[in-house]
């Protein structure tokens, strides 16, 4: 179950998601239960995508010289994966 202490790291996020995926999956959860949980769920999902969108913009950051950007090539796995 996810913990409400303050922010996880990402991996823990991640994990938690999984634990309430399953649960949902399950059609022995009662309702009311998989609706808490969806809406963990939502907001684990919104933690996770802005913990990536922040490490996109440090990796950004990394990649700029002088103030620009750098372009670097695209290998193909990157490709299928924006596909």
């Amino acid at each position: 179950m996810p913990s409400k202490k303050g922010p996880t790291d990402f991996a823990s996020t991640l994990q938690d998601i999984e634990v309430l995926a399953r649960r949902l999956e399950d059609n022995k959860t009662p309702l009311e239960q998989s609706l808490k949980d969806f809406e963990n769920g939502i907001q684990l999902i919104r933690q996770a995508q802005k913990a990536l969108q922040e490490a996109e913009q440090k990796v950004q950051l990394l990649l700029e010289d002088n103030g620009e950007p750098v372009a670097t090539p695209m290998t193909e796995s990157e490709d299928e994966v924006d596909q």
